[in-house]
């Protein structure tokens, strides 16, 4: 049986500045005013003279103070400039500047820690000011709402109104407004404690996206500041991107504040037009990067060094309501299950609101999760966000993701997500139309050559696939409660043996997306190229032992991505064909392949589950199916397959629980080799070539506890790479 399942920054400490090993600290003798007695001392903030001290010239301490040169106006210029742009530069950027302005390192360091301090003092006498008047605003207001309540007159008899005469809706408007004020009186203490402004100055920023930031701003994210937040650590998250911190009450507005702006901004990236998003002259729309930034000069901060940007928006009518398609994204299994071909794994940190009863609207949650492509060669990309759901006024609701990595603090991110997500219009029918963005900065240079036209024109991580694995979803379910879709079946008798066969093929491609992948999202042991022999397969190892739907014993997997000029089309019609699978699949040992049963489960032919026998009567395994989907659509195409035994396969045909048949699932995914453009939109097909990843899994022992043979794992590295010579060789004579 076989199958296919896969797998600093750390500043220096300075040294004490009593070591002085640059000589910093050492006086000249020309440091000294002998006229005045006193030693001038030039301020490494501003480069200017500190007031004058006296200083007793027979003092033996004196040699022993420290002294700063004044910094020239081209530096102080060159510093400033740069402080606007960035005012928390890192280790290199410090020693860059040393070198071009002819400064010590550490005179760059303190610069910019004297900056950040007086710009925050600035800022909170500023902000004090603005909440003393704020505070003399309410005060009025409340004696105008005293001397209101003493006069009031009763409209009935036009007698004096007590408070218990004012009407139901009265009352809880002033109870209303009394709670409001209170609350954003916390919330601007808590935001002025850790962002160093009140909120109600943050969102009067975010309600003007035109405004440019101003000097006094300490940054241009919303969370610049990290170092302040303390909570508890939630280790029940992703362990391959650290520790995820669960968010506390300190937080929680922020993280409201963040995912407001995030809702307003998707909803202008989803409707916008240019200059926002432009026409390439060869190419689908890109956004305009400089107009975005002009658009939106608030948010989670600048693009990091090295980052780069990727940024695309589709839009479809998909056969599912607004209801269900809300409730499927905000479930987090559901939503992993439906995108399991771009995530790998997901949780949800903390629900921070459930919503409106009844429905999602307001709902707000942090989650973790990890995407990927179907492919060793591309680095799965973790984020840590927050999802936000809102219904708006006009009936469409949307559902917006924002990172929240500046809020958490963690070094060594290498993507994060700018607000991304979907609007959702309802239509007749049970119909929803989808506008999708998805807009992410990413360090790319860990990917493999053969697959970066592919990430970097979108198909990879864009908008344009997620909108194609969710209609490809949507067709799936229409599929499996229609009674009219074409079937060639002989051995489904009932609409219950279609549904758990269904189930069982949903489950196998779970199953097969979930370790096909670079993901860190697996149960399963890497080994090396030296154990594994050979640097272009991906072999792993995986104990499994009670664990319903895998057999017990020990799985090697594994994978292997490469590229070929032919054209993904080709590649999966040859592959999903019964006809043609005795060219390539050696475990058959050239016996001819039946197909027994299947159906459709799409408009597109190749959308198909089918059950298939392998007709060799040299072959031991007379007992043994073979479980087969297929699958495509604009983006990328799959072949996922499994043996099955033919005593569970009978219990599913008759509409028993699938659940715990065993599973190896084995297969292909094609990808295009890059976008072919025509009339300004990328088509369904690549540009002739198509990247092809291959991917086995079989038991090799079904003692749990035995140690893993190289024999074994020589066995699986010569089935796969014989397995992908066959289909070379069969691809080649069949399309010269």
């Amino acid at each position: 049986m076989f199958d296919a399942h896969h797998h600093l920054f750390a500043e220096m400490t300075s040294k004490s500045l009593d070591s002085d090993p640059l000589n910093l600290g050492r006086m000249r003798e020309d440091d000294f005013d002998s006229k005045s007695g006193a030693e001038t001392m030039e301020n490494p903030f501003w480069g200017e003279d500190q007031p004058v001290v006296s200083v007793d010239p027979n003092d033996p301490s004196r040699s022993k103070r420290k002294r700063y040169h004044r910094h020239t106006q081209r530096q102080i210029q060159e510093l400033e400039s740069f402080f606007k742009e960035n005012p928390h530069p890192d280790d290199k950027q410090r020693k860059v500047f040393s070198r071009e302005l002819g400064l010590e390192p550490l005179q760059v360091k303190f610069w910019f820690q004297n900056k950040r301090t007086q710009m925050k003092a600035q800022q909170e006498r500023y902000e004090n000011s603005l909440l003393k008047a704020d505070n003399e605003k309410l005060r009025n207001e409340n004696l105008r709402y005293r001397e209101a309540l003493a006069t009031a007159s009763c409209p009935s008899c036009g007698g004096p109104a007590a408070l218990g005469e004012m009407s139901f809706n009265e009352q809880h408007l002033h109870i209303e407004n009394a709670r409001l004020k209170e609350e954003i009186e916390r919330i601007s203490a808590i935001a002025s404690k850790y962002l160093g402004k009140p909120l109600a100055h943050i969102l009067g920023n975010l309600n003007q996206p035109h405004m440019t930031p101003r000097p006094h701003d300490l940054g241009h994210g919303t969370f610049t500041g990290q170092a302040g937040y303390r909570g508890e650590v939630y280790t029940g998250g992703f362990d391959h991107i650290g520790p995820v911190r669960m968010p506390t009450e300190v937080d929680k507005p922020l993280i409201v504040e963040l995912a407001v702006a995030a809702m307003e901004e998707l909803i202008r990236m989803a409707n916008g037009g240019e200059p926002l998003w432009v026409l390439g002259e060869n190419s689908p729309e890109i956004l305009n990067v400089e107009e975005y930034f002009r658009t939106f000069p608030k948010g989670i901060g600048p693009r990091p060094l090295g980052f780069k940007t990727e940024a695309s928006r589709e839009s479809a009518v998909v056969v599912m309501d607004h209801i269900n398609l809300i409730k499927m994204l905000m479930d987090v299994k559901q939503w992993s299950n439906v995108f399991c071909g771009i995530v790998s794994r997901a949780t949800t940190v903390k629900v921070l609101s459930t919503g409106v009863v009844g429905n999602y609207n307001g709902a707000l949650q942090v989650m973790s999760a990890e995407f990927q492509v179907p492919s060793p060669l591309v680095p799965s990309r973790k984020n840590y966000f927050v999802r936000y759901c809102k219904q708006h006024c006009d009936g469409t609701w949307a559902v917006v993701d924002v990172s929240l990595d500046n809020l958490r603090g963690t070094p060594g991110i290498r993507s994060r997500r700018r607000p991304s997500g979907c609007l959702i219009q309802e239509l007749p029918s049970g119909y929803s139309k989808v506008i999708w963005v998805e807009h992410v900065e990413v360090d790319n240079s860990s990917i493999h050559g053969i697959y970066r036209q592919l990430v970097d024109c979108g198909l990879g991580f864009g908008a344009k696939r997620w909108v194609a694995a969710l209609d490809r979803h949507c067709e799936r379910i229409t599929s499996s409660i229609a009674g009219n879709m074409p079937t060639g079946d002989l051995l489904i008798t009932s609409n219950d043996g279609r549904k758990s066969m269904m189930k069982l093929a949903e489950r196998m491609v779970q199953s097969f997306s979930s370790g096909v992948g670079d993901s860190t999202a697996r149960a399963w042991t890497m080994l090396s190229p030296t154990e594994a022999g050979t640097d272009n397969v991906r072999i792993m190892a995986r104990k499994s032992v009670d664990d319903p739907g895998r057999p017990a014993g020990i799985v090697l997997s594994a994978v292997t991505s490469f590229w070929l000029p032919i054209s993904r089309k080709s590649v999966f019609n040859f592959l999903r064909d019964e006809h043609s699978r005795n060219q390539w699949d050696i475990l058959s040992n050239g016996g001819q392949v039946q197909e027994m049963a299947f159906f459709a489960n799409g408009r597109n032919p190749g959308n198909s589950v089918s059950l298939l026998r392998v007709n060799n009567t040299n072959s031991s395994q007379s007992n043994m199916l073979i479980l087969q989907e297929s699958g495509t659509d604009s983006v990328g195409s799959y072949v996922i397959y499994a043996p099955v035994d033919l005593s569970a396969m009978n219990i599913v045909l008759s509409g028993g629980n699938p659940d715990y048949v065993a599973l190896l699932p084995s297969g292909f995914a094609i990808l295009p080799d890059g976008p072919e453009i025509r009339g300004g939109c990328i088509q369904d097909i690549g540009s002739g070539g198509s990247l092809l990843t291959v991917a086995f899994q079989i038991l090799v022992d079904t003692v749990p506890s035995a140690k893993i043979s190289p024999g074994s794992v020589t066995t699986v590295n010569t089935l796969i790479k014989c397995t992908v010579e066959r289909i070379r060789a069969s691809l080649s004579r069949d399309n010269p």
